[in-house]
């Protein structure tokens, strides 16, 4: 059971945020975090990476949790229609994505969200609703109901 250190570069949800030093199975790092492009071995020229990569995350990443907890009230009020393209039944042709969530609540008058800070429970493949989950903050998550409607 060898141990690899690996360096995020994006966030893993249950793992850590991109930028940070994580040691993991030697299997999980070089079948699902390397070939995915979720991490770089960890070596002393990626360090310099791992700045640059702490510098965009905390431009990007919501300034305070007093911040994260008015964003999350607002996301809370809000409602999200999805437009997808439906068959007989509501079964949609595709599914609904992240992306999708996450223009739907820019359009519905809500923040600009990152697609990474989005988590579905499963596939979205049916007319209706559902709630998704959305990482406003490292500490504070909100859950986001979306109504998905053919069209």
């Amino acid at each position: 059971m060898s141990q690899m250190k690996l360096i995020l570069t994006q966030e893993v949800t249950g793992l850590g945020s991109s930028g940070d030093t994580v040691e993991v199975k030697g299997g999980y790092g070089r079948n699902y975090l390397l070939p995915r492009g979720l991490a770089i071995q960890a070596t002393r020229g990626a360090q310099k990476q791992v700045e640059s990569l702490r510098r965009a995350r905390a431009a990007r990443e919501v300034a305070s949790h007093e911040d994260a907890q008015a964003l999350a009230g607002q996301l809370s009020g809000l409602t999200v229609r999805v437009p997808a393209r439906a068959g007989e039944g509501g079964r949609l042709f595709g599914r609904v994505t992240t992306a999708d969530v996450a223009a739907a609540v820019t359009a519905a008058g809500g923040p600009e969200l990152d697609r990474r800070r989005i988590e579905l429970p499963s596939s979205i493949k049916t007319t209706g609703e559902h709630t998704v989950t959305v990482r406003v903050h490292p500490e504070v998550s909100t859950q986001l109901t979306i109504e998905v409607v053919a069209g």
